[in-house]
């Protein structure tokens, strides 16, 4: 049962989906945003009590409960006040799992979290699952919640990120995985230690915890059930069968790693962990395999574009931050014959980009620089190039690049500089190669 008086903060597509539901339960809420003219302000009904611009105090300490969109901290000194008033701020997600009655495979990381979650969500349809995939991925989780009680949902997968888990203290899911742990956020978080303990608050109350045996800052508490994934043979992993590496399942051969259409080491431990929710959701293995051997990857993340005069150039600006550029150059490094040329540069978000610099040392023949903070990734090595625009990254590449080579575009860097979103710089990226 929702209170009367409920405050709405943030809109955009989360928070216009936090406030169908009030209105779908008989209430209407306030709405605030500190931006001006907010996305969704135009499909705000009439009725709907609004302040745009900042943060008013008055309709905050009315409240009885605040639901704030992930872009907001919970350090913001509003919600500081609202919670020492003790008003209950939550986030879309905890309202999600209150009301969903199906089990919740839950997924996080700074990585591939969209791949796995996609993967899981196909795998439990393959089988005939009624299944809702959303979160930070798609469809936002209130809008997943059946509108009518003859079709409920069977099992609910959701991507979420470190800022929607802030918000969430009431996730008990059946399965849930921190995929691996690397700076992100740092704008918004005062150290690495600090994100990772909030990716970490995933694992509170789940049934089963997935973890990377890759990646130690991955691991559950030590009392806590748990499986893991990793490139060795044990668990969920890989092992040498009939002359040819395949994908393992405690000890037992499932699928050779040539029958996946996805590139890299990084999108094979992507699968194992999608492999180990399916089997804790009772997602039979034949429906998971089915869909593993069709599966090509999601747009914009490690995605093969084209063939151009022997060149292979790959489109991963989904990697945003420089643990996704790491993953992306291990994950391809085994099938480059020839060198690597790499195409960086955006928004940095307060990271640390010295995690690059063996690379540039050896797996990578040259880097172009573009962007906000490019003389930072210039810094780094001699075989660095700088342009100023993608179209010059896209240029320059092509006339470096022999017959053999890679180029692959991983900015390591948030895209809002010089695009709307890191999608839009990706199809920037594709139709500049095309062209060539």
């Amino acid at each position: 049962m929702l209170p009367e008086r409920i405050l709405i903060i943030g809109l955009g597509q989360t928070g216009l989906s936090c406030l169908r539901y009030c209105l779908q339960r008989g209430v209407s809420p306030v709405v605030m945003d500190t931006r001006v003219r907010p996305p969704g302000a135009e499909q705000l009904p009439a009725q709907i009590e609004h302040h745009f611009g900042d943060l008013s105090l008055a309709p905050i300490l009315a409240a009885e409960l605040i639901i704030v969109s992930p872009g907001v901290p919970l350090t913001t000194p509003e919600l500081q006040q609202a919670l020492a008033a003790g008003i209950e701020v939550v986030g879309d997600i905890e309202l999600f799992v209150r009301e969903c009655a199906a089990p919740i495979v839950a997924i996080t990381g700074s990585n591939g979290k969209s791949t796995v979650t996609t993967l899981v969500g196909e795998m439990a349809a393959e089988e005939g699952i009624r299944v809702g995939v959303g979160g930070n991925i798609g469809i936002p989780a209130l809008d997943l919640l059946p509108q009518q009680a003859e079709q409920p949902l069977e099992l609910a997968v959701l991507e979420l990120s470190s800022f929607q888990l802030e918000t969430t203290p009431g996730l008990r899911a059946c399965a849930a995985t921190v995929l691996n742990i690397s700076e992100d956020h740092l704008d918004r978080y005062d150290s690495l230690a600090h994100y990772r303990d909030t990716k970490l608050g995933i694992y509170a109350g789940a049934r089963l915890a997935v973890y990377n045996r890759e990646d130690d800052q991955t691991r559950p508490p030590k009392e806590q059930a748990a499986v893991s994934f990793g490139l060795d043979s044990s668990e969920y992993g890989r092992m040498e069968h009939e002359g040819q590496l395949w994908l393992s399942r405690f000890g037992e051969p499932v699928l050779p790693v040539s029958a996946l259409n996805i590139i890299g080491a990084h999108n094979q431990l992507n699968v194992l962990a999608a492999m180990a929710l399916a089997d804790k959701a009772g997602i039979a293995l034949d429906a998971q395999l089915r869909v593993l051997r069709r599966f090509g990857g999601l747009a914009h993340r490690c995605q093969f574009v084209a063939e151009k005069n022997g060149v292979r150039w790959v489109n991963d600006t989904k990697a945003t931050n420089v643990g996704a550029t790491l993953a992306a150059i291990a994950g391809i490094n085994e099938a480059v014959d020839g060198r690597l040329w790499l195409i960086a540069g955006g928004q940095g978000k307060g990271q640390d980009f010295g995690p690059l610099v063996p690379l540039l040392d050896g797996a990578v023949a040259g880097m172009a620089c573009f962007g906000q903070d490019r003389a930072r990734l210039l810094a780094l090595a001699d075989n660095t190039h700088e342009v100023a625009t993608l179209d010059e990254a896209v240029a320059w590449c092509a006339e470096q690049a022999s017959p053999g080579d890679w180029v692959l575009l991983a900015p390591a860097c948030a895209s809002l500089d010089m695009y709307p979103s890191y999608q839009k710089r990706g199809e920037h990226f594709i139709a500049l190669v095309e062209s060539l």
